[in-house]
C-alpha cells in the first residue's frame, strides 16, 4: 500500500528535512540513516516514545497506519523503522500540518463507524484495509471520500519520509539513489569533524 518510489530531488528534500529532526533526543526506535557517529558517547534512549503532539488513542491509530503502508513482511517495516514516532515529532513542529492529520484521524473514525460500526483500531486488518484501498487508489476511488483522500496522501508521504531516512528503511530497501551521496549510509565518513568544519571548501 506503499506506492514506494521517490524522485531524486525528492530524497534529498526529505534528507534535509529529516537530518533536522535527527537531533531530537526522545525517539525511541527512530534514528537517522545520515546521522554522524559520535565516538565514545553512548546515546540513551528512552524505552517507550511518548508523544509530542497526539493523543495517546490517535497516536496508537497512527501506529497501525504506518504499520499497513510499510508493512513488517519478510523485512522490518515501519514499527520496526519507528516511523510513527518521526511523524509525530514532524507534526508536533509543523503547525501548518497539525490540523490536517488530526482531522483526518477523526475522519477516518467517523467513516469507519458510518461503515462498520467501530472506530478504525477496532476493526480487524481485513476491514481495515478495505476501509484504506479506496483512499490510496486511483482506480478503487469512491464518491464522497475526498478529506480520506487527502489525508491517506497526507499521511503517506511523511510515512514514507520517516522509514527512507530511517536506518532501519534504508538498510532494507537498500535505495540505489542514495548510495552515490551516502555511500557508507548508515554514518559518516568524518565522525571526527561532525560539523565539515575542516574539509576543503568549508567555511568557519
Amino acid at each position: 500500500m506503499a506506492g514506494q518510489g521517490l524522485e531524486r530531488r525528492e530524497v534529498l528534500r526529505i534528507l534535509a528535512i529529516a537530518g533536522a529532526a535527527s537531533g531530537f533526543p526522545g525517539f525511541a526506535r527512530w534514528t537517522f540513516a545520515c546521522g554522524h557517529g559520535t565516538p565514545g558517547l553512548l546515546q540513551v534512549r528512552p524505552a517507550a516514545y511518548t508523544p509530542r503532539f497526539f493523543s495517546a488513542d490517535e497516536y496508537a491509530t497512527l501506529v497501525r497506519l504506518t504499520e499497513i503502508i510499510v508493512p513488517s513482511d519478510d523485512t522490518p517495516g515501519a514499527r520496526e523503522a519507528g516511523v510513527s514516532e518521526f511523524v509525530d515529532f514532524m507534526v508536533a513542529s509543523n503547525p501548518k500540518i497539525q490540523y490536517p492529520f488530526r482531522y483526518g484521524l477523526t475522519w477516518l473514525d467517523a467513516h469507519a463507524r458510518a461503515l462498520h460500526g467501530a472506530t478504525f483500531r477496532e476493526l480487524d486488518g481485513a476491514r481495515q484495509a478495505e476501509l484504506l484501498e479506496p483512499l490510496a487508489y486511483r482506480a478503487r476511488h469512491r464518491p464522497g471520500e475526498d478529506e480520506g483522500r487527502t489525508f491517506f496522501k497526507l499521511l503517506r508521504d511523511y510515512t514514507l519520509m520517516g522509514f527512507y531516512t530511517s536506518k532501519v528503511g534504508l538498510q532494507q530497501l537498500d535505495y540505489p539513489g542514495l548510495r552515490s551521496y551516502y555511500p557508507r549510509l548508515p554514518g559518516c565518513a568524518h565522525p571526527d569533524d561532525p560539523e565539515h568544519r575542516h574539509l576543503a571548501g568549508s567555511k568557519d
